[in-house]
């Protein structure tokens, strides 16, 4: 089969297409032909190494494990012994951050792991995309404790993350106020905003509004910046560390304060968090934004754009046809 792999960290450059032996499903795995994946934060911050603290899990000098792609979308093809929970030709989505493989044409995995039908009426292209960005949001949403009527800024609300976080927020009953460019004001609306901030033409710290949770999905921002718009208990959040690590800092002498915080969740995802997103897609709660789309033989293009800071939304690879 195809896959993309990378043999160093490095740029976009590193990653390869090669003809490697098709996967084999073992007592309790399913072999699932991928149709769609993507390329991600995750996936290209394990490529990259950028933190130097992911090389704890993929291998201090060089990766371990040599295939790349988080997310996938296809469809059951093989059964290792014991399966119960799928069958032959289900449609089929998930999440994978620990072996990854995403962007291959087979992949194997454990079917007690984050893997789930995909709903009805939703295609490969966008189940491909339904993990990663919301994971993410939702382990934020969590860790802030948000509930109905809370008031939340998502400061970045185009990205993968920020845009899922618009919508599992609303879906929560809370009140969101969304910081996005010009270009895409309109998008974030669609996605349930009560209300925009254009940062290229209005300074978002002038917001009238005072914030139970602050999420800063693109790590652009700062906690001394946000807090003047946060409650007086009120939760910020940044998907990136920070200056020289700053956010995790502030997350660990926050746990002995009773204001103002800064939280650094570390996201989980597993079979609960799988459902709870398969449920909000199948409901029309949630759909995942698509930005770009590439064939599996373009995938360090992917990589560029996926880390240019441009994209909107989620970088879909096409593997197979299906």
């Amino acid at each position: 089969m195809r896959a993309a792999l990378y043999h160093r960290y490095g740029g976009p450059e590193v990653v390869s297409i090669a003809e490697v032996p098709s996967p084999v499903p073992k007592d309790g795995e399913v072999l699932v032909k991928v149709y769609c994946s993507t390329v991600n934060r995750t996936d290209t911050g394990f490529r990259s190494a950028r933190y130097f603290i992911s090389r704890f899990f993929t291998g201090l000098l060089r990766p371990k494990r040599n295939h790349l792609g988080s997310e996938f979308a296809g469809e059951v093809v093989g059964l290792g012994r014991g399966v119960t929970l799928f069958r032959l030709g289900d449609r089929v989505f998930g999440y994978d951050e620990f072996s990854f493989g995403g962007n291959a044409e087979y992949k194997t995995i454990s079917e007690s792991g984050s893997i789930a039908i995909i709903p009805e009426g939703i295609d490969y292209l966008h189940a491909a995309a339904l993990t990663e960005g919301s994971h993410y949001a939702l382990s934020t949403i969590r860790a802030a404790g948000v509930g109905q009527n809370a008031k939340v800024m998502v400061y970045g609300a185009t990205g993968a993350i920020g845009s899922a976080a618009v919508q599992l927020l609303k879906h929560l009953g809370a009140y969101v106020v969304a910081v996005a460019n010009t270009v895409n004001v309109e998008l974030v609306r669609s996605l349930g905003a009560d209300d925009v901030i254009d940062y290229q033409t209005d300074d978002f710290t002038q917001s009238p509004h005072r914030f139970d949770f602050i999420l800063d999905a693109v790590g652009k921002t700062s906690f001394p910046t946000c807090k003047a718009l946060l409650t007086e208990k009120g939760v910020y959040i940044s998907t990136e560390l920070g200056k020289n690590g700053q956010n995790l800092w502030l997350a660990l002498a926050g746990r002995f304060s009773s204001g103002k915080k800064v939280l650094f969740p570390i996201p989980t995802m597993g079979k609960e968090q799988t459902h709870y997103l398969r449920d909000l897609a199948a409901m029309g709660a949630f759909r995942p934004v698509i930005d770009r789309q590439y064939q599996l033989d373009d995938i360090v293009e992917a990589h560029r754009y996926a880390e240019s800071g441009h994209k909107t939304g989620n970088v879909i690879v096409r593997i197979s046809d299906g």
